[in-house]
């Protein structure tokens, strides 16, 4: 079983948002992570969705998926071929000792130091969901006291476009 990411552009209307993600849990995939938000078009929302299961089923769910009246177009998005960012605030335990720590490991992430308290920090970073894993993973012995991720969005590098024609 490997990760894999589908990208759908949808109606932006109620219950769209419930019948998509309804196709994947009955054929028993547990979705990763799960982003919409407006296109260009108001009346239009992408849709991100990363999920860990067999490739046969996926192609089952995303031919259904194309079957939605809500849905105008649905395709997978290759790892090779795409670009995947996740933003994720953490507010991490930081006193006087260990700040210029957790602030040097934010500075080796790229990632922006966004409040300041004098007991905590929050950082803010983007990037790929091994990056911030990465930056966790340095960041978990300080504390962490909170943690809020977007989840993945993705697009199709160079002229690759999903669109409604």
């Amino acid at each position: 079983m490997k990760q894999h990411v589908v990208s759908a552009l949808v109606e932006n209307r109620a219950g769209t948002l419930s019948r998509v993600s309804g196709l994947f849990s009955r054929r028993g995939f547990n979705i990763d992570s799960l982003t919409v938000g407006e296109t260009e078009d108001p009346s239009i929302s992408r849709m991100t969705i990363a999920v860990t299961g067999e490739d046969r089923v996926l192609e089952q769910i995303i031919k259904q998926l194309g079957k939605l009246v809500d849905v105008i177009a649905v395709r997978e998005l290759e790892p090779s071929s795409c670009l995947r960012r996740e933003i994720m605030l953490v507010k991490i335990g930081a006193g006087e000792k260990t700040r210029p720590a957790v602030i040097e490991i934010a500075g080796i992430f790229r990632s922006r130091v966004i409040d300041v308290s004098p007991e905590t920090i929050t950082i803010e970073a983007t990037g790929s969901m091994e990056k911030l894993n990465g930056l966790l993973l340095l960041l978990r012995p300080y504390g962490v006291l909170e943690l809020a991720r977007t989840g993945l969005v993705a697009l199709e590098r160079g002229s690759l476009v999903l669109s409604i024609s």
